[in-house]
């Protein structure tokens, strides 16, 4: 099921519940909202388009001030800007439900937050991201702070989604290899032979008229040496890699021209790790000769 059905049925969910149980649910978000300081007077408004990110989660409108405190819409599209980079890589599939949970509460009788489990699948899967941006988990998202039933709270992942989430291969940060721009039809050859994966992508940069660029692939991934890699997923999966490591992507491309590149690596306990990358140039000989040999190399 997809992320915003579910965020939707439980909405339906909570409001249908009887009128004792929302007696229970204000007793235990006082104390929430307490923890917050939003103060006791709150109003619904419309999700304006500047919050882009929380819209179309199967509610319209949000209470201000927020679960974070904020108490005007400007102030809210401010802070929520700052998490768009980390959504675009996919760390966690409720990213986006959790933060939306805080920084635009749905309009109900009263607040509903994120359960604890919810805060800490997310924050286990997306502070190693923000890590690779020099960038730590904040306090202000500290786990401790959400309750720990479900029953009150936005909850964790179905297992069945859980279950498929995680076997997906997934990349994750680190240092960026040595872009080999010299090589012979024998290196990438052993290279293929050494590692898990081989794939041939090309790769661009996309520019928008708010100065702001991201890193993508052109047309379908080339398999040389598949491997544990998923068909369906690796297109995906390798954007997310280019953007949880900006720093090597920027580095592969440099203008907005495309490039081709052989990206080798391996799968180890669900994580992609990229170990060599050879830059395909149109007169280069070799990568097209490793790639027909390999068909019938034997390492």
């Amino acid at each position: 099921m997809p992320v915003h059905e579910h965020f939707s049925k439980t909405l339906q969910h909570l409001y249908k519940m009887t009128s004792s149980t929302v007696v229970l649910l204000l007793t235990s978000f006082a104390t929430l909202c307490r923890a917050f300081d939003i103060g006791l007077s709150t109003r619904c408004v419309s999700i304006p388009k500047e919050l882009g990110m929380c819209q179309h989660l199967g509610y319209t409108e949000m209470r201000l001030p927020n679960l974070m405190g904020h108490t005007t819409i400007p102030e809210v599209a401010s802070k929520t800007a700052e998490w768009h980079k980390l959504l675009q890589t996919g760390c966690h599939p409720y990213a986006r439900m959790f933060l939306c949970s805080l920084f635009a509460p749905v309009c109900l009788d009263t607040f509903i937050q994120p359960c604890r489990s919810m805060c800490q699948a997310v924050r286990d899967s997306c502070a190693p991201v923000l890590a690779c941006h020099d960038q730590s988990w904040p306090e202000s998202l500290n786990c401790d702070r959400f309750p720990a039933g479900d029953d009150m709270c936005l909850d964790n992942l179905s297992k069945d989604y859980q279950n498929k989430y995680e076997e997906l291969p997934k990349p994750t940060c680190q240092g960026c290899p040595f872009i080999e721009e010299s090589y012979s039809y024998r290196s990438a050859l052993g290279a293929f032979c050494d590692n898990g994966f081989a794939v041939k992508v090309k790769l661009t940069k996309r520019k928008f008229a708010s100065g702001h660029h991201e890193y993508v692939t052109e047309g379908q991934v080339d398999f040389i040496k598949q491997g544990l890699l998923l068909p369906y997923n690796t297109r995906n999966m390798i954007e997310q890699w280019l953007k949880i490591n900006e720093n090597c992507a920027n580095r592969m491309i440099r203008h907005s021209k495309s490039m081709i590149y052989i990206l080798a690596g391996d799968i180890q306990h669900g994580k992609v790790v990229v170990n060599r990358v050879f830059h395909w140039q149109k007169k280069d000989t070799q990568l097209t000769v490793a790639t027909r040999k390999w068909k019938h190399h034997k390492c």
